[in-house]
């Protein structure tokens, strides 16, 4: 530890000095003032620290003490993150509010986990074992039914020389003896060659956790959300951007997501977001029922509260945490959502503390080191083959899901541009059509995936084989409804002939009635891949055949388009139950029983028109 004094205060930026702070590191944690208020070393010039501080700084001085910890802001991992809420250093919110009241008091410090909470700890090892990190030590059951794998940490390898019985543990307990060596790792009692464990352990948020290597993201992550799975589809291990300018519904779409991904852990990262917002969350979702388990959601759920009036330093720390925690259920074996919103308020706090540093800035402002430091953050998603020792391969995955807040919807700001470069998944919202109601209001010209080829060969081997041809029908017949609406605003809807007036027909069906989708509705808002697939092919069949077999052989639109079934094709997304499918095959069969009326209407029209002619000699 090394002691200095505070020579320069900016808001949350502070210059400290000191000849015992020459041998300090980056990134380094300090307590500032006589409230040891937390920050964090961001730049270093001999004897001078630059520091950011991620509470309050009004009332510090020159001549305050700082005190520097020898260690990197770090998160505490282990049993009893499920179901939290904290802040962005890992503060846990509910207990600071039990002992201090609705607002945090500067310098308030709590343990981020209970340490007089017992678990029942089941042990895998045993004594003269070789392990090394990622190996699994034993068990214990967090939530009742989550099995939470306590793991030896990165960077530490041995052979065992005492491991715990089973039964009920605290987290400051000894469970494990290693004689070994560590690395880098964090919060590791050591003395000599012999290593220490507990049921936790501390990991730095700013460096990726390790693991062996990448996978190909081919493995649909099903959402429930037909815009996404079946048109702009994610992969586990993928990674997605939501821009979108206020009021477009980023918020409400992430916390859908949230609901009803199919992941085994969701982290939500509420980055400089609206209190209210937050509040909403922090209400909702602790009474919402896990589809995947029936318990209630927040069981498998770490909430980040970071709200707009909370120090803006701590926003950057927001995301480091939320995806470290990921990575670390990720190397346990399981698949990780995370969401954060926004990262537009995370680069406006990157810019803010650049301004103050006195650095040149780059387009809009922001610092020139944004594009990295959004690579940092969204390359830390990915599947991948986790480290273990040793007999089969297990693999995890974390999913990242940034929403993007650009001004004005002004989506060439630097933020998107940069995001866009990272991303495989492109999710554009829009405003018109957030404000006609439709959600989500995902934008289907400006949506991109570059994930289709490899969705797609899961379609083929879970759902159907001709599911990629329907995909890119119904993208097609949507570019085709855009420009044709161009025409029809010169020339009117009467100037255009049956083929195009046909399109525009099933285009506002496959708009409305597949890609529009009800959050509230408690049948619409989730719809399985089955669902999906069975209500665009029966759309996109029921093109072909009116095209190809009526409109083609003279039968008038409006003889199609009057049919009652049209309005049911349109509600099945919320009148066919997701458990009862075979209600679409019986109104498959209606809506071509009727069509095919209508074709024999033509057919004996024909014949009796040949029969007048011939009988006449007329001409046809």
């Amino acid at each position: 530890m090394a002691q200095g004094k505070v020579i320069w205060v900016s808001g949350p930026l502070i210059k400290g000095y000191g000849e015992e702070l020459r041998n300090t590191k980056m990134h380094e944690i300090v307590g500032v003032g006589p409230e040891k208020l937390i920050g964090e070393i961001i730049k270093l010039e001999n004897d001078v620290i630059y520091v950011q501080v991620y509470e309050e700084t009004s009332g510090l001085k020159p001549g305050d003490t700082i005190i520097t910890t020898d260690k990197p802001l770090s998160v505490t991992l282990g049993p009893g993150l499920l179901g939290s809420v904290f802040d962005g250093i890992q503060r846990p919110l509910p207990q600071i509010m039990e002992a201090m009241g609705a607002f945090i008091k500067r310098g308030a410090t709590t343990e981020p986990l209970s340490s007089k909470k017992k678990w029942h700890f089941k042990p895998l090892l045993k004594n003269e074992d070789r392990v090394s990190g990622g190996d699994i030590i034993g068990t214990v059951l967090e939530n009742d039914f989550f099995e939470h794998r306590i793991m030896i940490p990165p960077g530490i390898e041995g052979k065992v020389e005492w491991v715990t019985v089973e039964g009920e543990y605290t987290i400051k307990d000894e469970i494990l003896r290693l004689r070994g060596t560590s690395g880098s790792t964090f919060g590791i009692s050591s003395q000599s060659s012999v290593i220490n464990l507990g049921l936790t352990h501390d990991w730095p948020v700013r460096t990726p956790r390790p693991f062996k290597r990448r996978l190909l993201n081919d493995k649909l992550l099903i959402t429930g959300h037909r815009v996404i799975d079946t048109f702009f589809p994610i992969t586990y291990g993928g990674a997605a951007a939501i821009p979108g300018g206020f009021g477009s519904g980023k918020t409400v779409t992430l916390q859908s997501l949230a609901k009803w991904v199919a992941a085994d852990v969701i982290i939500y990262i509420g980055c400089g977001e609206r209190g209210n917002e937050m509040a909403e969350i922090l209400e909702e979702f602790p009474s919402l029922t896990d589809p995947k388990t029936g318990r209630h959601l927040m069981d498998r759920m770490i909430l980040i509260a970071n709200t707009s009036n909370m120090p803006v330093s701590a926003r950057e720390a927001s995301i480091y945490t939320g995806i470290t925690m990921a990575e670390y259920y990720r190397d346990m074996g399981y698949d990780v959502a995370l969401m954060a919103d926004s990262t537009s308020r995370w680069a406006e706090a990157l810019r803010e503390l650049s301004g103050r540093l006195d650095e040149i800035p780059a387009e809009r402002g922001y610092p020139s080191y944004l594009p990295s430091r959004l690579a940092e953050f969204y390359e830390r998603a990915g599947n991948v083959v986790v480290m273990r020792s040793g007999g089969e391969e297990q693999t995890g995955s974390v999913t990242a899901i940034g929403a993007v807040s650009p001004p004005s919807s002004d989506f060439s700001d630097p933020v998107v541009v940069n995001t866009k470069k990272l991303i495989e998944v492109f999710w554009a919202l829009d405003k018109d059509l957030a404000y006609a109601r439709h959600y989500p209001a995902i934008n289907w010209t400006q949506s991109y995936s570059e994930n289709i080829l490899q969705v797609a060969e899961w379609w083929q081997d879970n759902i159907s084989s001709d599911w990629k041809e329907y995909h890119d029908k119904a993208i097609s017949i949507l570019q085709k409804t855009n420009e044709l609406k161009r025409i029809v605003k010169l020339i009117g809807m009467e100037a255009l002939p049956d083929s195009q007036r046909l399109i525009l027909r099933v285009g506002d069906m496959i708009k409305d009635g597949f890609l529009n989708q009800n959050a509230y509705d408690p049948v619409d808002c989730h719809s399985p891949p089955e669902k999906q697939y069975k209500m665009l092919k029966l759309i996109i069949d029921f093109y072909d055949f009116t095209q190809k077999r009526l409109i083609e052989n003279r039968v008038p639109i409006y003889r199609v388009i009057s049919l009652p079934f049209i309005i049911e094709l349109e509600k099945m997304k919320s009148t066919i139950p997701n458990d009862d499918l075979d209600l679409i095959e019986d109104l498959r069969n209606k809506v071509f029983e009727e069509l095919g009326d209508i074709e024999r209407e033509r057919v004996e029209l024909e014949i009796k028109k040949r029969k007048f002619y011939d009988a006449t000699g007329s001409e046809l």
